[in-house]
């Protein structure tokens, strides 16, 4: 490592080098020896030529994006020497994983002096085996970037002083023992990120991020705003949600401490307002002075569990659950998209009125907008086109997607009417006359403390969507790296919803599949092979910013200065956006993987961590425990009294006590390779997105 580290010091590096073959790169690489006085002239179209020949014998490219070429021999050098080059485009060299090579570690040196190249060539392929550092490398610009990500290398694998019997807890997650503890923690981790968390925005990653987005959050906003409408009697409708999105949204991403998780309205959140309404109706008292105690309630119960470090009662929430509530996630997107879809056929043949024109167009906006996007979201692995121009088209894909099919509605406006988003004409309460500050003095003075009840359980909702939610976002396998802030997160939520609650506006919090887009969004990833050609993503950085969540947070705010626009874009196209987020979430879901190996012929089974370790009747039983939570979670989501409805946070809740009890019928190590926290690093092969 050494050597590696001097050859940054001295300059010894050529970065975005301009080559299209090996002989480009040796000639520019040797020239460039020859101007440093490292290599005499003389000996410079030899040692060029050497390394060619080396190659032709075997190529050096030894996977991961890295080629290692060297050659020694008497070429009038007094020292082995070291130049590192990074290409500004990768050649495919024939590596072993498939992947096209854009770092060179060229090795040159005097007879005698392969022995001491050894130990650097075991130091390079420990190194650029580390996904952090290889992205580093590949952002870098200057010899001190270099030797910051190389410092940040070694820290992050110096070994501690002394092993821990078992993997470290998260340190969001430990109980401080004082009161607040867990919250100051929270902010003393997460502010010297602070500007970062801004500075690294500045990218053109996260313009594409941004406006998918928008256009992602836009939709289930204004679609549980006209269902909240319908369930509160118009008492909280499309303009409250939205104005509720903006309001929360930009304030968690200026004060959270995870920006990366995006607030917004959920079913659970739905459903617990309507059933709140229903109850206010019954007892003929006004629903918005008693949601708004409700509320207030729910606040100061959720500010109890933010000071108390309640949230570290996660730590007991493992991957069994957090793969299922994501799965369930996934499914009501996917489900409300085919739904939508199916309901358009229906009117086909139930009313004259709707003619086949527009439920056949409507499908083929759907299908084209989730297609189009998902098409364009690979389109980073294509050979074709530059890297530039893939790049912008897999970040822009659903954004791209979106446009397309609208102006393909637009062509035939004239011929088919189709149902658009339901946004209201202008700005303002969605309740004729009411003021937008709620007086909560106009409830009866028993509501006061009635509202308790109903506000501990909106807590303990708040309190599971919430911190789900964010564990799936700090998942070990997105390599995040600023930390973790469950109990400021909570605390930013909690006081939001005492403010909506004042204002007569919809609790927002952390939305899974939003979330989870947000993420995968910044992320940049690296396509992975193993041994039998099966392949797989892995994320190897995120740009973890507050610029994104505030910018489609202020867009969407800005959408209430231009509602009639968005009655241009078409429902269906929303669909097939919500049918992709949907799918790109169970992308990554082990649980959903297990799932598809029921349905796999075992001689093509990849060789997962699990597969190689656990027996396959141990992966089917586990897998099935896991199917009939998910199912026993959907059947109460959809049952059709709404009070049992109310009990979905706590059916989620009962998940945790399922996997302490399911430690009886499975052997402990079975089950720590089923529900690890994080992929194993020797992990070689996984379920491909392609």
């Amino acid at each position: 490592m050494k050597q590696i580290e001097n050859s940054f010091k001295d300059g010894l590096f050529i970065l975005d080098l301009k080559a299209r073959n090996l002989r480009s790169i040796f000639h520019q690489v040797m020239s460039f020896l020859v101007t440093r006085e490292l290599l005499p002239l003389g000996h410079r179209d030899r040692a060029e030529q050497d390394l060619l020949e080396r190659e032709r014998q075997a190529s050096t490219a030894i996977g991961h994006a890295i080629a290692v070429p060297h050659t020694y021999a008497d070429y009038g050098m007094d020292r082995p020497v070291l130049v590192f080059v990074r290409l500004a485009r990768g050649l495919n060299l024939g590596a072993p994983d498939g992947i096209p090579t854009r770092y060179f570690f060229v090795l040159l040196g005097p007879e005698g002096s392969a022995t001491i190249h050894l130990d650097t060539l075991a130091s390079i392929a420990r190194l650029m085996s580390d996904d952090e550092f290889r992205y580093e490398a590949g952002e870098a610009h200057s010899k001190q970037d270099l030797l910051d990500a190389l410092a940040r290398f070694r820290e992050r694998t110096s070994p501690p002083p002394e092993e821990p019997p078992e993997p470290p807890l998260s340190e969001g997650l430990q109980f401080t023992g004082r009161f607040g503890g867990g919250l100051v923690a929270d902010i003393r981790r997460r502010w010297p990120h602070y500007f970062s968390d801004f500075r690294d925005g500045l990218s053109f990653k996260c313009v594409g991020s941004t406006l998918f987005l928008f256009f992602a959050c836009l939709a289930p906003t204004v679609t549980f705003g006209g269902m909240m409408a319908l369930g509160t009697g118009g008492n909280i409708g499309v303009v409250e949600m939205i104005a509720a999105a903006a309001l929360c949204g930009v304030a968690y991403a200026l004060f959270s401490g995870q920006p990366l998780i995006i607030l917004g309205g959920t079913g659970p959140m739905l459903i617990f307002t309507m059933i709140l309404y229903q109850l206010c109706r019954d007892l003929e008292i006004a629903f918005l002075p008693a949601y708004a105690w409700v509320g207030f309630w729910t606040t100061g119960f959720l500010l109890v569990l933010t000071f108390t470090d309640a949230s570290a009662l996660m730590r007991y929430f493992t991957r069994f659950t957090d793969d299922i509530f994501a799965a369930l996630i996934a499914m009501i997107f996917i489900y409300e998209a085919v739904h939508n879809i199916y309901a358009i056929f229906e009117k086909v043949y139930e009313s004259e009125t709707v003619s086949h024109d527009k439920a056949l167009l409507s499908l083929i906006l759907a299908a084209g907008t989730f297609f189009i996007a998902m098409s364009l979201s690979r389109f980073r692995r294509s050979r074709y086109l530059f890297p530039q121009i893939r790049e912008f088209l897999a970040d822009f894909g659903p954004t791209i997607a979106l446009g397309a099919m609208t102006l393909v509605a637009v062509w035939f406006h004239g011929e088919v009417r189709l149902d658009a988003l339901d946004a209201p004409e202008k700005f303002g309460p969605t309740l004729t006359g009411r003021a937008w500050l709620v007086n909560p003095l106009d409830a009866p003075r028993w509501v006061w403390l009635a509202a308790a009840v109903p506000g501990l359980l909106g807590a303990v909702l708040v309190y599971l969507d919430q911190n789900i939610t964010a564990r799936l976002v700090n998942s070990p396998d997105h390599r995040l790296h600023k930390g973790e802030a469950y109990h400021l997160d909570l605390g930013v939520v909690s006081i939001l919803v005492g403010i909506c609650s004042g204002l007569g506006l919809p609790w927002h919090v952390a939305a899974t599949v939003r979330s989870l887009n947000h993420v995968h969004s910044l992320a940049t990833l690296e396509e992975v092979f193993g041994r039998n050609g099966e392949r797989r993503e892995q994320f190897v950085h995120v740009r973890e910013t507050r610029l994104t969540g505030l910018s489609i947070h202020l867009l969407i705010g800005l959408s209430l200065l231009a509602l009639p626009l968005l009655k241009l874009i078409p429902m269906a196209v929303l669909y097939g956006i919500f049918l992709y987020m949907g799918v790109v979430t169970l992308k990554g879901n082990q649980f959903f993987e297990r799932l598809n190996l029921w349905l796999t012929d075992p001689s093509l089974y990849p060789t997962t961590h699990y597969i190689r370790r656990v027996p396959m009747s141990v992966i089917h039983r586990f897998t099935l425990l896991q199917l009939v939570c998910l199912a026993v979670l959907w059947t109460v989501k959809e049952w059709p009294n709404p009070l049992v409805k109310i009990l979905f946070p706590l059916f989620i809740a009962l998940l945790v006590p399922v996997r302490v009890i399911a430690s009886r019928f499975f052997a402990e190590p079975h089950l720590a390779m089923l529900d690890a926290e994080e992929t194993p690093h020797e992990e070689e092969t996984d379920w491909g997105a392609g």
